[in-house]
């Protein structure tokens, strides 16, 4: 089913989502066989995608410093 041209896609499920539409995507216009039309609205669709994935890793950086309280340390374990 193809979306009016009006109508806003819908947002992924989660970054995992994103990320394997956007795979899916850049597959399928590498085999060159998307017409131009096709060929845009993938890349629309690519773009907001990779917006949306920039944001998630964003926030989950921020989320990290916030946890760590802005000091990177080893992880327990990890070799020296």
């Amino acid at each position: 089913m193809s979306q009016a041209p009006n109508d806003k896609p819908e947002p992924p499920a989660s970054f995992e989502a994103a990320l394997a539409e956007l795979e899916s995507i850049v597959q399928g216009m590498e085999t060159g066989k998307l017409s131009l039309e096709e060929s845009l609205a993938a890349y629309q669709r690519g773009a907001a995608l990779l917006k949306h994935c920039q944001s998630a890793l964003a926030a989950a950086e921020q989320k990290i410093q916030v946890l760590e309280a802005g000091v990177l340390r080893d992880l327990p374990g990890s070799p020296e």
